[in-house]
């Protein structure tokens, strides 16, 4: 029985994609339940679009999947080299989920306290997803 590096690649990447997707809905999850709890202090309305934020995070963890799919179909033809895009395709889209988490945690905070800027706060929640897809779609370019 030989081990393959591939295909080991391709678990690290979903494995800790999602890792990172945890942490960031964690961060933000905790950001929003606190700005609800603000309006409620005050006796203001708290906004349902929060769980926009609280949720954003999740994505990285499709990404790691769709990746991970690429890579099994690939793994025949590099194993190292598919291990070394797991593991850094996934820690960025780890990161690219904390980062997304503290975003939506800090967004969850203004827009509760003030009620607008939901458009400029969820762009920067975008940017932070970005990073995710753009780790995706070029790994899984130079996996075909």
């Amino acid at each position: 029985m030989t081990f393959d590096f591939g295909m080991l690649g391709a678990a690290v990447c979903m494995g800790i994609a999602a890792i990172g997707s945890a942490i960031g809905i964690g961060t933000a999850g905790q950001g929003a339940i606190g700005a609800w709890k603000r309006c409620y202090v005050n006796n203001k309305p708290a906004p349902f679009i929060l769980t926009v934020f609280a949720g954003a995070p999740l994505t990285q963890t499709i990404y790691g999947f769709l990746l991970m799919q690429t890579m099994a179909k690939a793994s025949a033809t590099n194993p190292a080299f598919l291990l070394g895009i797991g593991i850094a395709s996934g820690l960025a889209m780890c990161f690219s989920a904390i980062a997304q988490g503290k975003a939506g945690a800090a967004g969850s905070d203004a827009l509760g306290e003030t009620g607008k800027g939901f458009a400029q706060y969820i762009m920067v929640v975008g940017l932070c997803e970005t990073v995710a897809l753009f780790a995706m779609v070029f790994s899984m370019i130079v996996c075909k």
